[in-house]
């Protein structure tokens, strides 16, 4: 499933529409270059989860936890780890927690990561101007398989 946003408003809905649909032990994985709408998409996600505080990049804390909303949002910048080290995190405690765990720059914690997840890779789309991105999401999952083929998710207002 592929959208592409025009503003980073409808990249926060897009976060905020899938809340909804999350459950504990959900795991999300937010991929993309640097600018590409990562935090953005979490900062609606947050939104969706009933979360009120200002979501902030976890790039030098590595692991922001929220514990405010409907469920618990686990927020991973793991870009730090390119060289290794993710494995001392314990990242699958989050992964199996009460909470929803999201991961951006998931390739650098690939060996930790669960068997089902979805990932959704942000693409900046330069040539349509600056705020437009192509967000796709693949699912790894019944779950989120049915998240994706039941329609909820829409940048409609």
């Amino acid at each position: 499933m592929k959208f592409t946003v025009t503003d980073p408003s409808q990249t926060q809905r897009l976060g905020k529409e899938l809340a909804n649909q999350l459950q504990p032990g959900d795991v999300l994985l937010l991929d993309g270059d640097l600018g590409a709408g990562k935090t953005t998409f979490t900062k609606g996600l947050a939104k969706g989860l009933g979360i009120k505080r200002n979501i902030k990049s976890p790039t030098f804390t590595i692991i922001r936890e929220y514990q405010e909303g409907r469920i618990p949002l686990y927020h991973m910048d793991v870009y730090r780890l390119e060289t290794g080290g993710s494995e001392e995190l314990g990242l699958d405690e989050y992964f199996n927690g009460d909470g929803v765990s999201v991961v951006e720059w998931s390739k650098f914690a690939e060996d930790e990561l669960p068997a089902n997840y979805l990932r959704l890779k942000f693409t900046r789309l330069d040539n349509l101007g600056d705020s437009n991105r192509e967000i796709e999401l693949i699912a790894k999952g019944q779950h989120f398989n049915d998240i994706l083929t039941s329609g909820v998710l829409s940048l409609d207002e």
